[in-house]
């Protein structure tokens, strides 16, 4: 992507985690994970890795307003060293 793509990449993210419907989904995922998060509630090994998938990939979209700044910061960073 050149620049002015990534900078609608980015914006496009931004405008997304300001909705009221992100704000909804996130509240969800963090009652889910909390849910999830539960050694005694595993019946076997098996529960145990699944459950294991789901909050990493949780933890994913929960902490993708945060990768996302990071990677507009390193665009940010990557400019200013350039010019």
């Amino acid at each position: 992507m050149d620049k002015v793509e990534l900078e609608k990449y980015y914006r496009a993210y931004e405008d997304m985690f300001l909705t009221d419907g992100w704000k909804a989904f996130i509240e969800d995922l963090e009652v889910s994970a909390k849910a999830i998060d539960s050694i005694e509630a595993s019946n076997n090994a098996d529960d145990l890795f699944f459950r294991k998938g789901q909050l990493a990939s949780i933890a994913r979209v929960l902490n993708l307003p945060d990768s996302i700044e990071v990677a507009k910061q390193q665009l940010i960073e990557e400019e200013t060293e350039v010019a």
